[in-house]
């Protein structure tokens, strides 16, 4: 892979700041298909390598703490479970403009980030994102303990697709991996997440 300068505020010339990426998983990995934006961050860095001005972070259950990981950022994916009255395992995607206009539903739950509050909270610090898109998978289970439904896993690998897509749309270089790194999704691994069977 080409180099790529680290992370900076200015390069030495007095230049625009370098041009950063997050892509971020939201979500809590415990409750079914609310793990779906960490499970595809996992997925991604298991089976891809990124440039060093790409950022790949499982985010876990922000709320307005969001604000201070996307602040100075020229380019934010954010992968998350919404629920809306598409089918469950149908992916949508929400470019800045529309998440400002009108926060498409989502979790429904304590740990729902106000996405749309930390954008304009960053446009209130004069640092806010100039790229965002939202990458939601319509969820259609939350149980304790569960794995990811059968409709959302069938719908992880669009999900993927559509942030290499923005990343290539955006000029940001990444190469997939010969040979798949360790995941981390240890939860996944976990004997208390398999599907409950009753007798």
């Amino acid at each position: 892979m080409p180099h790529v300068r680290s992370i900076g505020k200015e390069n030495r010339g007095g230049e625009n700041p370098v041009n950063t990426a997050l892509i971020g998983g939201i979500g809590n990995v415990l409750l079914g298909d609310d793990s779906v934006g960490p499970y595809v961050v996992h997925r991604l860095e298991s089976e891809y390598s990124f440039a060093q001005n790409v950022e790949v972070a499982d985010l876990g259950t922000p709320a307005l703490d969001l604000t201070h990981r996307i602040v100075g950022r020229e380019s934010v994916i954010l992968i998350d479970s919404v629920s809306t009255d598409d089918p469950p395992g149908t992916v949508l995607v929400y470019r800045k403009e529309d998440i400002l206009s009108v926060m498409p539903a989502q979790r429904l739950d304590p740990h729902s980030p106000a996405l749309s509050e930390c954008l304009l909270a960053a446009e209130m610090l004069g640092a806010s994102p100039k790229n965002v898109l939202l990458v939601g998978i319509v969820s259609e289970q939350f149980e304790p303990g569960c794995p990811l439904s059968e409709s959302v896993s069938q719908a992880v690998d669009k999900a993927i697709a559509a942030v290499l897509d923005e990343l290539s749309r955006l000029g940001f270089l990444f190469e997939k991996r010969q040979q798949p790194v360790a995941s981390g999704m240890w939860w996944t691994e976990q004997p208390a997440l398999a599907p409950f069977t009753y007798s």
